[in-house]
Order: C-alpha cells, then structure tokens, then sequence
C-alpha cells in the first residue's frame, strides 16, 4: 500500500524519464512547477521557442552525435538556396547561429551554434516531414538522436515523395510571430460555423481547448499585449459552464503568473478529452492540412486527446450533457473496468426466541418479510449477488455481539417500514437550527435516527439527543470501579446520570467544522476541519481519541464506512484518503482529481469510494488497490453532494449547475438529468427502499423524485460501446413528485429513517 507523494508539496524535475503519474491520464495529478519538456511518450506540452529551452534538451542533446543534426540543417539550407528562397535561409541561419551560407554550406561543425537550439529548431523542422524524415534528400536520419524530442504527426497520412520545406519553415515563422493566432483561431471558427449542423456541434468542442492553449502560448512567450487583445477578442465565444476558468485565465498575464498556478499548470501537462465522431475529425483533418495550419494542428496533436468513436456524430444535446469539466469529457477507456458493485452477503444472525413476539419466527419471516420488496431497487437478498465482490476481497472488521443486536433491530423496523412510491410519498420532519450565529456548517444524523451532530464555524462539534434519552458520559474512573461488571444492567451503571443532557458540545478543532459523520454503531463521531485535521470523538465519554493529521490544507469532507472502522477524506490538496481508525496514517492517497475534493461517498459494499471535485467531475476508486475505475463527466459546476442507491447500482450527484445527475455505476454512464432547483444541491438521499430520492438545495427546497420511473426505463441496448452515451428523458419534470418549500432555510441535510420517515436539516437564514 505504498502512498502517493501529497501533491501540494510535490514538483516533478524535468527528466529524461518522467513517472508514471505524469504519464496516466488518469492517476496523473502531480504537479509540475515548470512546464515539462517533452519525454517522448506523447503527453507532454508544446517544447517552448528556441531562445527559452530548458536544460532537459541540452541533457539529452549532448548524449547524441551533433553531426547528423547539423547534416540536415545543411541539407534544408542547401535546397532553399537552390530554391532562391534567401529570405528563410536567413532566417534559418539566424536560428541556428551560422553566420553566412558559405559558413552554413561548411560541412565543419561551427561553434556558434549551440546544441539546444539545434535540436530544438530540429523538432520544429522535422514536424511537417513523414515520421520525422530527413528534410531534404539524401540528409541523415536523426532517429537515433533525436529519441527524446516530440515530433509532431505530419498533417497528412500518406507519404510524401517531395516534402515542402517552405512549408514547414513558414509554418515555424508563423508559431513565433503572435500577431496570427488571432487570425488562426477566426479562420478555424469561420469553418466550423459553415460546416453541416451534425458535424458543428462537435467541432465546436475545440473552441474553448484551442482558446486557452493558443493564450497560454501567448503569454509563455511573454507576448503580453497580443495575449491580451486575443483574449478581449474570444473570450465571450466561450461557453458559459467555463466562466470561472477564464476568471482565473484572465489573471494570468506573465510567464511567471503560470508558474504559480495549479489549475493552468494542470491544463497545459494533462491532456484536454473531447469525444468526436470519426467522419467529424476526418473533416477537421482536411480542412487543417488544406489550409497548411500547423499552429492549430500542433495543439491539436500535442495538448488534446481526440476520443475518435465509429458511427453517427453526436447531437448538441447529448454533448452538452457530457461536457463542462475542467479536463474534458471522459475517455470511454477510462469506464471500462469492471467494477463489483454488487451488495455483499448479509451475515446469518439467530434471532433470540424470547424476542417480542411478533418477531419470534424472524429467521423464517424476514424472507418473506422481503420478499414484497424484492423487485425494488434497494431489495437485499441472502443469495450471493453475482455482481458483488468477493466477500474477503477486502479485510472488513467482525460483527461485535451489539451489531448483531443492532441488525436484528434493523430487521425489525424493516418490516414497518413504509413502501413508498409516486402516489405514496414520505413525510418530512425538517430540523431547523435557530439562532446558528457560529454558523452552521455540516450536518450528519445517526443510522438509528437517535442522534444528530452540527459543525459549526466557531470550531465546536454539537451533538444533540433526538429521542427523550439524554446524552450522558462515562462515570470517572474511581466510579467505575465500585459497580459490579457482572450485573446484567452494567451499560446503564457506567454511565453518569449527572452529566445527562440534551447537547453535547466538543471542543478541539481551531478552525471552521466542514463535515461530520457518525460510526454505524453510534460509539463514534468524526469531524472534518480548515484546520487540516479529522478528529475522531468518543460518543461514551465526549472526547476526543485521535487527531488525524494527512492533509496540509482544508478537509471538505470525512465519511464512515457503512461497515465502520474504514473512513475516507478529501480536501483542498486535491486528493482523497482512505483511513483505518486504529492507523494514524492514510491506507490509500487517491490522487487524479485536478481540483479540491468536497464531497466523499463509500459504496453500500465498501469496495468503492466516490469523490466529486470542483473539477467537475465524479470519480470512482477501487478501495483494494486505490486505481481510478470511473471518471463522470456532465457537471457545469463543482459537485457538493453524491449518494448510491441502496443496492449499489446507481449514483446520484448535484452541484452548484442546479441539476441532480444519475449515473449507471455498471456500464460507466449518464443515465438521466433532474431539473428542479434554482440553487445549489447540498444534500441528496435515496429512501431505504430505493424508491424515492430526496434533494435538498440552497434554494431553501427539498424535492422528491420518482426513482423507480428514472431507472426503470433504462434500455442498456441503447447503450453503445462506440459513443459511450445513452439517450436521456428529456422531461425530468415527469419525475419531480413533489417540492417542498422551507422557511427560509437552506437544506444542507437529508436522512431517511429506518421506516422511510425523511428528516431534513438546515439553519433558519433570516433575509
């Protein structure tokens, strides 16, 4: 279980050989303090111009004879004086160092020339040739040498009998002369505005990729004024899911404003993903190789990942519900693992016989106590589900003697439950803190319903009593001593009838509580603070155990496993991390996201952790070896809420865009978009049966969808494996059952209880 280096505090040297979280897409969230020159391995950003190259090129360029490179520079200016084209062989001889064409035509090696400029003028050079072919005939290869330069795909994929060097070397002009990247960017537009509308709206992803790199450019190569009028001139044709990142863009202005900057560092080192149709990206081909563009086909090849998929382009409505994250749309590649998502099997508990009566046969009745629910999403059953995991596939902790108590009353207030459904809706108790002036922050409420904690901005952890049994503490330790461990009462006996009250208040952290969660055996509460810590508390004494220090930076989010002994966290450093109560270290360190992680969910099984981003994407992680097996793309803005069905074979998420999504856990899918709130979706919920699903969002609203009529449709025939994309309901409205309006109250929390009773939390907000 080795740990991924924590990312705010890691900078990746420019070297030969990079790791290989900087060359995975997906596990890539390292960071790079300077912009990586490129390895050979297709991941990396354009090489900057001549006069700035790094030292990685001079490194890997004295490995090599200069000899071959030098041979084919005097091979291109050989055919351009033959060609009478003086003004590029000065140019040429200007780039290289050589003074004078009789100089150039030496076959001696000159010493003005320096080794780094050579190969990088070489990579410029060999770009528009064939798989890096001499550039005139009877020039030397450079395969052996050149190893460690990226040489840009030629336009064409045919081989070319004559290359055009004119072409090439107007094309290397050009990508130093900036006053054309406006002109470039406007030819592109004009064509794709004239293109049919099947093939328009995918080509239109390229706009907003294209306008940050082509920036960037701009300002790496310290053009700041052009950088500028390029920007005013775009930046309103971008769309509008993107208007925070180019708030952000708008800032950079100098070549040393990028080096501070994750978000740009992360865009110019990772890979840009749009989902194209092939007959698409055959018609953009063209029309660059027609037009000679090299600049546009550069960042093309080198900044962007094309998803090329066979059959029909895609429409504008089905882009527009994939797209909007900060890297993309995600690769089909990436959703293709297998993932058990499977329910494990229940535990066999004998009931006592000389339980409540009506519970007597329960060994015999909880089958057919659930068997009317067996065709409902949340149905559990005692045979092995064959999408589950092994059940040793990772250690989970034993049943303790009171969870097995706990799961027989579980059982019990099953079979009271109420069966909710689109003409049976369940009623909702809303908790409203009054008077929050410390401002309430994160809200959790036991599985039991027996209690519910608040973090609040002051620091402090308050846990409140929602039952007529007040909350006590532990006698002190001399007390403890005189009562009689054998009694059969001994768990009331220990505990301090003097300390009993309805609240509780806990005092450690020193900085604003994000989050709170309870252990599924109510002994334990955690708390998540801009402290950098979690803290675990005792719930028998009201202290705190332990203080787990990982992340440098604020944690948004800390959630128990529903197993418990497991938890996961996520914070600004931008990753999540799996812990174990008893190990004062992270177990795993889930790094890929390129933005805070605030929100942390664990699968009904355990086997699985989902955390959403201000990326705006939802990633699902594999708990046994910590590998990303589902990135989802579709959100317009940062995700705050997420929960599974019960049966583990649906995600739910919303965010600050307003819009609930649903997400096929199985086959890597968007599978339907709720439309009903005005604000941002702080807390989701699905019923214990799976039937309904409860939002609650900042729009002072709590809104209930018919989950059952959102999956039951599902055609997975639909589904194909050449676009990755399924056809949504188009009226989530016909979904909505209902929309409950609070009293000026933003619903920041939402709980079904064990018989379906919804209770809902949030601070009264006064206007």
């Amino acid at each position: 279980m080795a740990a991924v280096p924590d990312e705010a505090s890691t900078s990746v040297k420019t070297e030969p050989e990079l790791p290989e979280e900087v060359k995975s897409e997906n596990a890539g969230s390292v960071k790079n303090e300077e912009p990586v020159l490129g390895n050979g391995n297709g991941v990396s950003p354009k090489p900057p111009s001549p006069q700035v190259a790094p030292a990685a090129v001079t490194s890997q360029a004295s490995s090599c004879s200069e000899m071959p490179d030098r041979q084919t520079l005097l091979a291109v200016l050989q055919f351009l004086r033959k060609s009478n084209l003086r003004e590029s062989a000065d140019i040429l001889r200007r780039e290289t160092g050589l003074l004078s064409a009789e100089d150039a035509l030496s076959p001696e090696p000159s010493g003005e020339a320096d080794g780094a400029e050579q190969q990088t003028l070489l990579s410029r050079v060999s770009a528009g040739n064939s798989g890096g072919s001499a550039a005139a005939g009877g020039a030397t290869s450079n395969s052996g040498c050149n190893a460690g330069i990226p040489v840009r795909a030629p336009l064409s994929s045919g081989p070319q009998d004559q290359p055009d060097v004119s072409a090439v070397l107007s094309a290397y002009t050009q990508q130093g002369d900036p006053t054309l990247y406006q002109d470039y960017y406007s030819g592109l537009k004009r064509f794709i505005e004239s293109v049919l509308d099947c093939h328009r709206a995918e080509l239109s992803q390229l706009f907003y990729p294209l306008f940050v790199h082509m920036y960037l450019e701009l300002v790496y190569n310290q053009h700041e004024n052009e950088a500028k009028s390029f920007f005013d001139k775009f930046h309103g044709d971008q769309e509008c899911y993107y208007e925070d990142d180019l708030r952000v863009l708008a800032s950079l202005t100098k070549k040393e404003h990028m080096k501070g900057n994750e978000t740009m560092l992360d865009f110019r080192t990772s890979k840009f993903v749009l989902r194209i149709s092939r007959d698409s990206y055959q018609l953009l081909k063209r029309h660059l190789q027609e037009r000679q563009n090299n600049q546009i086909w550069s960042i093309v090849q080198e900044h962007l990942y094309i998803d090329i998929f066979d059959g029909m382009p895609r429409s504008k409505q089905q882009i527009d519900a994939m797209v909007g994250s900060l890297s993309g749309e995600a690769k089909r590649e990436a959703n293709k693992v297998k993932v058990f998502f499977g329910l494990l099997k229940e535990p066999e508990i004998e009931v006592p016989l000389d339980d409540e009566d009506e519970e007597g046969e329960n060994e015999e009745g909880k089958p057919k106590k659930k068997k009317p629910k067996k065709d409902s999403i949340g149905s559990k059953s005692k045979k092995q589900d064959p999408n589950a995991p092994p059940q040793n596939r990772i250690p989970l902790p034993e049943l303790k003697d009171s969870d097995k108590l706990d799961k027989i009353m579980i059982m019990k207030e099953a079979a009271k439950r109420v069966r909710l459904g689109s003409d049976i809706l369940p009623s909702i108790c809303f908790y409203t803190f009054l008077n929050a002036y410390q401002g309430l922050t994160a809200v959790d409420v036991t599985d039991d319903s027996s209690m519910i904690g608040g973090g609040f901005a002051d620091s402090t952890v308050r846990v409140w009593s929602l039952t007529p049994k007040k909350l006590r503490s532990v006698k002190s330790t001399s007390d403890l001593n005189l009562i009689d461990k054998e009694s059969d009462d001994v768990l009331e006996r220990i505990m301090d009838e003097r300390t009993a009250s309805e609240m509780k208040v806990l005092y450690g952290h020193s900085g604003p509580v994000y989050a709170t969660s309870f252990s599924p055996d109510r002994n334990y509460l955690l708390s998540c603070s801009e402290d950098g810590t979690i803290r675990l508390w005792s719930l028998q004494t009201f202290t705190c155990l332990v203080a787990y220090k990982g992340h440098n930076y604020p944690v948004w989010d800390a959630q128990f496993s529903p197993y418990g002994y497991y938890f996961v966290s996520g914070g600004h450093d931008r990753v999540a991390r799996l812990w174990a109560t008893d190990h004062y270290q992270p177990l795993r360190i889930f790094a890929g996201h390129l933005a805070d992680v605030i929100s942390t969910r664990f699968h009904p099984n355990s086997n699985y952790i989902a955390t959403a981003s201000t990326d705006r994407t939802v990633r699902l992680w594999d708990v046994l070896n910590g590998n990303c097996v589902r990135i989802f793309t579709g959100h317009k803005g940062p995700i705050h809420s997420m929960t599974f069905t019960p049966n583990g074979k649906f995600l739910a998420s919303g965010g600050t865009d307003g819009r609930v999504l649903l997400w096929d856990i199985g086959h890597g899918l968007m599978v339907g978009e709720l439309k009903g709130h005005t604000n941002t979706i702080y807390a989701l919920k699905f019923s214990r049966d799976g039937e309904i699903l409860a939002s609650g969002s900042m729009d002072n609203t709590v809104c209930l969808w018919d989950a059952i009529k959102a999956f039951e449709d599902l055609e997975t025939d639909d589904f194909t494996s050449a676009t990755g994309h399924i056809n949504l309901h188009e009226h989530s409205q016909e979904m909505l059952l209902g929309t409950y309006l609070t009293k000026s109250t933003p619903v920041v929390h939402l709980h079904f209880t064990r018989r379906n009773l919804l209770l809902a939390a949030g601070a009264y907000s006064p206007q």
